[in-house]
């Protein structure tokens, strides 16, 4: 099924990647390294000498302690929903880098709590499990830390890709929290017991500093701004109404919603103050530009959040934080634009369908044609600007198209000259991303946020 409009409206030109756009999560990994650095040079300069097997195991215990405890303010800093990182890093690429660093981080953790028993065990010739009794019950703070290093730990099990998909994603969330109280316990052990602190004020004022300096990022970011607005912005639930088999677009009113400053392609974390779901804040899309005194997002039931949004009563309030993402008009780099669609990943490429200026292509995937959400408003769009929809459906089968580099060619001709913003289900990803790069679309030029955070 294709809706073509012959022509294409005037382009307004190609938007230039802003240099900072491209420089800025170059320097945000430049400096979470050189911070690495600044912390073995600070047990290098701390340390005269290393003999023995005791000396390297409780020097290596050393390093990898330090190194865990800055990793540890690196994961909550990636975290704290900073709007320069978050608009130029993306959410989705801090999160994987949040993921990535979480397993270093619960690794260095377990291998100083190993090494440094077993470095102390060697130096005073006991065995492992008295010098353990010895070290939790009877050096300062240290049993504060076993709890915190135990609770660190059991997250990073929850974490991983198994346990989480036998989670929801509430329930998901809200064990994170419990890193925040992990990090406070581990805090005090490392200032309390840590050779290169005890006596060092210089190094104990730098820890302290990095510490408050996150926590205060946390503090505003992730709790002051979102209160704030939601005083500010009075939002709440204007209507309900459904656009696909399980697919509701709920459409919200409210005050100043032009200072929300979204952007075609972001979202907000919305928290719908009512029985069951005040709790939690999830990530869901804009689907329509921004209007000062309307949003709307479009949302599949997908679990048991967004199963209750169909039930919302008009008059509900609504908190809203963000916008968030780096999934916008500035990533492009080409005067030609493929947005590509699996289900009700059309909600961010909906607006960017209205908004992107130049030649844009669209490609939705759907199971059926009644589960082609905002199909009206897809064709009204492409009408108005003179664009090309194609509609893949697997059921009728003769509406079918293969995702593969020939499939996506022969509905878009010279799809390697194109810039391609993917939103869709995370195997419809992955398959799409290869079936690109065989079609010669370069990685750079492929954009896409997973929203699985």
């Amino acid at each position: 099924m294709t809706t073509t409009f012959t022509g294409t409206r005037a382009s307004r030109g190609t938007r230039r990647r802003r240099p900072y756009r491209t420089a800025v999560p170059f320097l945000a990994q430049l400096a979470v390294w050189a911070g690495a650095a600044g912390v073995l040079v600070l047990w290098w300069s701390d340390t005269t000498s290393v003999v023995g097997p005791a000396g390297w195991l409780t020097g290596a215990g050393r390093i990898t302690g330090l190194l865990a405890g800055y990793a540890c303010a690196v994961l909550l800093a990636l975290m704290a929903r900073v709007p320069l990182l978050d608009h130029t890093v993306g959410t989705d690429r801090l999160a994987r880098w949040h993921a990535w660093g979480g397993r270093c981080t619960v690794s260095l953790a377990l291998a100083h709590t190993l090494l440094i028993i077993w470095g102390y065990s060697l130096t005073s010739h006991a065995d492992v499990v008295s010098q353990t009794t010895t070290l939790v019950l009877h050096y300062p703070d240290l049993l504060k830390g076993t709890a915190g290093f135990l609770l660190f730990l059991a997250t990073g099990v929850l974490s991983a890709r198994a346990a989480r998909r036998r989670l929801s994603y509430e329930t998901w969330h809200h064990l994170h929290f419990a890193t925040y109280l992990a990090v406070f316990l581990a805090f005090g052990h490392q200032l309390s017991n840590g050779a290169d602190f005890v006596g060092n004020t210089s190094a104990q004022a730098a820890w302290y500093a990095l510490f408050l300096g996150v926590a205060a990022l946390l503090a505003w970011y992730r709790f002051a701004v979102p209160l704030r607005r939601g005083l500010r912005h009075r939002l709440r639930v204007a209507a309900v109404r459904p656009e696909a088999p399980g697919v509701v677009s709920v459409h919200l009113t409210g005050e100043h919603l032009d200072e929300l400053g979204g952007l075609p392609g972001q979202f907000l974390r919305w928290r719908f103050l009512t029985r069951g779901l005040w709790w939690t804040a999830n990530p869901y899309s804009l689907s329509a530009p921004a209007h000062p005194n309307h949003l709307r997002i479009t949302v599949k039931a997908a679990g048991g959040h967004s199963a209750a949004l169909a039930l919302l009563a008009p008059g509900t309030r609504v908190w809203a934080e963000g916008p968030y993402g780096g999934f916008t008009a500035n990533r492009r780099t080409s005067p030609k634009v493929l947005l590509l669609a699996g289900g009700v990943g059309i909600t961010p490429l909906r607006t960017l369908f209205e908004t992107l200026p130049g030649q844009v292509t669209l490609v939705y995937r759907a199971r059926r044609p009644d589960d082609l959400a905002l199909r009206g408003e897809l064709d009204a769009i492409a009408a108005h600007r003179r664009a090309t929809v194609h509609y893949v459906v697997d059921e009728p089968a003769a509406h079918s198209s293969p995702l593969t580099a020939r499939g996506l060619t022969t509905l878009v001709p010279d799809l390697a000259a194109h810039d391609v913003y993917l939103c869709g289900p995370p195997g419809m990803a992955r398959a799409a991303i290869q079936a690109l790069r065989e079609a010669g679309v370069p990685a750079r030029r492929i954009h896409h946020e997973s929203f699985a955070f």
